[in-house]
């Protein structure tokens, strides 16, 4: 379920392309086409999909994580059902995304990375309904064909196989806005909220179709670090007094490190290159953390002025409501923040249903793209993740890499992946000719390069004329 589109589009019920994309059925949820006259659209229920940004899963339901008062989310779990387990196909923006709305897993996408999504002609399961008789509108961020996203950030997704660590910019940060009346930090969510809310009572309510509605935020996402120039990252974690008092600090957990030596690789190179290989004390940990939970608590008010507007104008009662993320945030869980992992906190999403004949209900069926991840975890024996199971148990690893095998082969497609970035390296490369050293120099990943260009460029030179793409730089004088 879920690789082949065409299953989507011959379904008997317009509702259901919408439902199989972002439940992930996989075989374990019956979806059922709804009952009632195909011609008769009046009585066909609306949908309104709310897609934010790096909101962590567990917040929906985790007793350690209700750190915050989440009202609207608190209502759709109550009169509605609940998925305990709902997964990130991929943690990374647009290639969770092309996965939402395509239908694909991602190694069909082969969305690799935050510019290569799908084809801005790709036919969507928004597409679909809109052939089949609903009214479609969109609103906010959709980010399914490419990530608006630096120079520095293409370089850096290319190169990740060089053997040479990038910094980022700048170390997270928590940036509080001193008001008790600021409601409105997020300026832009707040605006396309309000136009997603105006079509419902001025368009919405009149329409003689069902409708579809989608309303993409940025929100709870880290803020641009601006100190940083035009290739700046997003490593500010900003609210105001009015949603951190909503925040229970003495709940707030400080997640547990491991040290650097126990650290795999991967989790270091990602550690290295957020900035967060450094000191910090557990009070800004603790504050990153508040404010990211404040950041949560704007984005379920915004949740909120939509179900507002379907109760208003009595189209609730008619309307599935779906509220989901494109991935978690690890808000310096494993000593990291955004997301690019696969720990919980990074992979683990909300997803939340209610609407006509939907019942109360929590379901701990696993959903998501990759089904075959999460039955490598257990959160009650383990739940920093610092321990490695699958060094000790090494038969059901083998089981389940055999399974992973009969879905993809994942080395031919890194080998596949590794190729793809050398060539879009190569091409930026030959664009710029000479200047290519000096130019790569002035990125804000690449700051120890100034100190020995030469080394670098050998480093770079090696991995495009190599087979697996792992050089070394520590061999050079």
């Amino acid at each position: 379920m879920g690789s082949e589109r065409g299953n989507l589009a011959s379904t008997p019920s317009p509702i259901i392309p919408i439902l199989t994309t972002l439940v992930l059925l996989s075989g374990f949820v019956t979806a059922r086409p709804l009952q009632g006259n195909q011609s008769s659209w009046k009585k066909k229920p609306n949908v309104v999909l709310v897609v934010c940004d790096s909101f962590d899963g567990r917040l929906t339901f985790h007793p350690e994580n209700e750190t915050v008062a989440l009202p609207f989310i608190s209502r759709m779990r109550s009169r509605g059902s609940l998925f305990l387990n709902a997964y990130t196909n991929s943690p990374i923006c647009c290639p969770s995304r092309a996965a939402m709305w395509s239908g694909l897993f991602t190694h069909l996408t082969e969305s690799w990375n935050n510019f290569k999504g799908l084809d801005p002609n790709y036919t969507t399961w928004i597409d679909l309904m809109d052939k089949q008789g609903y009214y479609t509108q969109k609103y906010g961020k959709l980010d399914y064909t490419s990530g608006h996203h630096s120079l520095s950030n293409r370089v850096e997704a290319w190169t990740r196989t060089v053997d040479f660590l990038l910094e980022q910019e700048a170390r997270p940060v928590a940036k509080l806005i001193n008001n008790k009346t600021h409601v409105r930090v997020m300026e832009k969510d707040w605006a396309t909220t309000d136009e997603a809310a105006t079509w419902i009572r001025n368009k919405g309510e009149n329409l003689t179709q069902p409708f579809v509605l989608y309303l993409g935020l940025n929100l709870p996402h880290p803020y641009p670090s601006p100190s940083s120039g035009e290739d700046y990252g997003a490593s500010t974690f900003l609210t105001s007094t009015y949603w951190l008092q909503r925040v229970k600090y003495e709940a707030i957990k400080i997640p547990k490190w491991s040290s650097f030596s126990e650290m795999h690789p991967v989790d270091y190179y990602s550690s290295y290159t957020k900035n967060c290989t450094g000191t910090f004390t557990e009070k800004e940990i603790r504050s990153i953390r508040a404010h990211y939970y404040a950041m949560c608590a704007e984005t379920d008010a915004m949740l909120g002025e939509i179900i507002s507007a379907l109760n208003e104008t009595r189209l609730l009662q008619n309307t599935y409501v779906i509220f989901t993320s494109d991935h978690g945030e690890l808000a310096m869980e494993h000593r990291q923040f955004y997301k690019m992992s696969m720990y919980e906190a990074s992979s683990h999403v909300p997803l939340l249903l209610m609407g006509p004949n939907i019942k109360p209900q929590l379901i701990s069926s696993v959903v998501s793209l990759v089904d075959i991840y999460p039955t490598m975890l257990d959160l009650s024996a383990d739940p920093d993740e610092l321990t490695d199971i699958a060094a000790k148990f090494p038969a059901i690893t083998q089981s389940l890499n055999k399974m992973l095998f009969s879905i993809i082969d994942y080395p031919r497609v890194s080998v596949s992946v590794e190729q793809y970035n050398k060539q879009q390296f190569i091409n930026w490369k030959q664009s710029l000719g000479q200047n290519y050293s000096d130019t790569i120099a002035n990125l804000r990943w690449h700051e120890d390069w100034k100190k020995n260009p030469k080394m670098y460029e050998h480093a770079i030179d090696r991995w495009i004329k190599s087979n697996s793409g792992k050089t070394s730089i520590e061999s050079q004088d």
